[in-house]
C-alpha cells in the first residue's frame, strides 16, 4: 500500500506542476465563463440604431409599427425612388427604407427593405413580426370584428405541473427542463474527462513502456500496484482541475457580471421586448420579469432539484466511470509498442462512451423507460446515462443497484486489466491480437 501511495504521490506531482496543467487551469475557466458572458456583452455592445423610411402603399401601417430601443420608423409619404436616392446619395436621416406594396395583404413576401449597411437579423425579424402583427390584426377585425389584443386573451399559456409520487402518497414538484439542462451539462463533464484523463493514464504507460523506464520501476513493485498508483494519481488531478475550473469559473463569472451586468441585463430586456411585440407569451415574459415573478420562478425550479444527492452521486459516478475506464486504457497502453497500435483496442472501450451520449438524448425524453433503466445500470453507460437521470428523481434502490454493480464491474476490470498490464508491460516488437490478449487475461500468473 505504501508503494501505491508513492506513485500516486509521483503521478499527482508530476502533472500538477506541469505547464500545461497551469495553463489549462487557467484558460479552462475563461474559455468557460467567456462562452457565457462574451456573447451577450458583444451584443449589448452591438447596438443596430436604424431610422427606417417606411414606403407605406396600402395606408394601413402608418402609426401601426411600433419603435424599439434601435428601430424607429417614420413615414414620409413619398415615391419609392425619392426615399432610394436620398438613402443611397446619405442625403436625408433614414439608415433604411421599408417598401410596403399594396399586395401585402394577400402576398405579405413582397415587402422589401432597402440600405446601405445591413441592419441586424434581429432588426429584421423585428420589422417583420411588426407587419405580421398589424396584417393578422386587420384579418381578425375584417372576419370577426376583433382587436388583436382580444384575440391574444383567448390564447392562455397552458403550463402543466410535473408532480412524482412515491409509494407513499407524498407528492414532489419536478422541473423537467431544469432538470433536463443540469443532467446534460454533468453528463458531459464526465465524458470529457473520461476520455481526457483516461487518454493520459494510456499515454503515460506508454511513454515509460517505450522509454523501457518500466523495466526499473517493476523491479521495486508489482504491475498491479504501479497500474492502481497511476489510476488513482490520474484521478486526483482529475479531481483538482475540475475543482480549480469551478472556483474560477464562479469566480470569473461573478466579477464579469460585476462588470458588463448592466449591459447584458439591458440586451436581455431588449430581446424580450421584440418577443413581446408580436407574441402574447412574450408580454407575460416581460411582466414576469419586470414584477420578478420569473427570478421566483426560477428559485421555485432550483427548490425542486435535491442538489445534495445530485451531487453526491456526480462524484460517485465521475470517479467511478474514470475508474473503470482508466484501467482499461491503463490496459490498452500495456498490450502495445507505439500510440497508432492503440486505435484498434480503443475502439470496443470508447464505443460505449459514445453510445450513451447518443443515447442520453432519448433518456432525457423519458427517463423512467426501459432503455434508460438498462441504461443506467449497464456499467460502460451507467456513469453518463444515470447521472441524466439523477435530475429528474430516481429510486434510491436503482441509484443503489447502479452503484454496487459499478464497483464491482471496476473490480473485474481492474483485475482483467491488471493481467493484461502485468503481461503487456513487457511484451516489446509484436503487435498483439485479441486472442492473444484473451490468452493473457485466462493465463495463471
Amino acid at each position: 500500500m505504501n508503494k501505491i501511495n508513492l506513485i500516486v504521490q509521483r503521478e499527482y506531482l508530476t502533472r500538477v506542476k506541469k505547464k500545461s496543467f497551469i495553463i489549462m487551469s487557467i484558460v479552462g475557466p475563461i474559455l468557460f465563463a467567456a462562452l457565457m458572458i462574451v456573447p451577450a456583452w458583444i451584443a449589448s455592445e452591438d447596438e443596430d440604431s436604424q431610422n427606417v423610411e417606411v414606403i407605406d402603399e396600402t395606408k394601413m401601417f402608418i402609426g401601426q409599427l411600433q419603435n424599439s430601443d434601435e428601430i424607429n420608423f417614420g413615414f414620409e409619404f413619398r415615391s419609392l425612388k425619392d426615399a432610394q436616392e436620398d438613402l443611397f446619395n446619405k442625403e436625408g436621416k433614414y439608415t433604411a427604407v421599408l417598401h410596403i406594396p399594396k399586395v401585402v395583404v394577400t402576398h405579405p413576401r413582397t415587402v422589401q427593405i432597402f440600405y446601405t449597411s445591413k441592419p441586424k437579423g434581429s432588426s429584421i425579424d423585428y420589422m417583420e413580426n411588426q407587419i405580421a402583427r398589424v396584417i393578422e390584426d386587420k384579418k381578425l377585425h375584417d372576419l370577426y370584428n376583433l382587436s388583436y389584443d382580444q384575440v391574444s386573451g383567448l390564447r392562455p399559456e397552458v403550463g402543466i405541473v410535473a408532480n412524482k409520487i412515491d409509494k407513499t402518497g407524498n407528492t414532489e414538484e419536478k422541473s423537467d427542463k431544469l432538470a433536463m439542462v443540469l443532467g446534460m451539462v454533468l453528463a458531459m463533464i464526465i465524458y470529457f474527462f473520461i476520455f481526457l484523463f483516461g487518454v493520459q493514464v494510456m499515454r503515460g504507460v506508454l511513454e515509460e513502456k517505450t522509454n523501457r523506464i518500466i523495466e526499473v520501476i517493476i523491479s521495486s513493485v508489482k504491475p498491479f500496484e504501479l497500474m492502481m498508483g497511476k489510476i488513482v494519481g490520474i484521478a486526483l488531478v482529475a479531481l483538482t482541475q475540475v475543482g480549480l475550473w469551478v472556483v474560477l469559473s464562479s469566480g470569473i463569472y461573478a466579477g464579469s457580471m460585476a462588470f458588463f451586468g448592466d449591459d447584458i441585463k439591458e440586451n436581455q430586456k431588449t430581446q424580450i421586448e421584440q418577443v413581446e411585440s408580436s407574441n402574447p407569451v412574450g408580454q407575460e415574459l416581460a411582466d414576469a420579469t419586470s414584477d420578478g415573478t420569473l427570478f421566483m420562478k426560477i428559485k421555485n425550479n432550483l427548490d425542486t432539484i435535491d442538489f445534495p444527492v445530485v451531487i453526491g452521486c456526480f462524484i460517485f459516478f465521475f470517479l467511478g466511470g474514470y475508474l473503470l475506464y482508466g484501467s482499461l486504457f491503463a490496459a490498452v497502453g500495456a498490450a502495445v509498442d507505439n500510440e497508432t497500435d492503440t486505435q484498434q483496442f480503443m475502439m470496443p472501450i470508447t464505443i460505449p462512451l459514445i453510445l450513451a451520449i447518443v443515447m442520453a438524448q432519448v433518456v432525457m425524453d423519458n427517463p423512467d423507460g426501459q432503455l434508460a433503466f438498462w441504461g443506467s445500470l449497464f456499467p460502460l453507460t451507467s456513469p453518463i446515462l444515470m447521472m441524466v437521470r439523477i435530475p429528474f428523481g430516481v429510486d434510491t434502490w436503482e441509484v443503489v443497484l447502479s452503484m454496487s454493480i459499478l464497483i464491482i464491474s471496476f473490480i473485474g476490470t481492474t483485475w482483467m486489466a491488471g493481467k493484461i498490464y502485468r503481461i503487456g508491460i513487457l511484451m516489446y516488437g509484436k503487435k498483439p491480437t485479441f486472442r492473444e490478449i484473451g490468452k493473457w487475461i485466462v493465463t495463471k500468473t
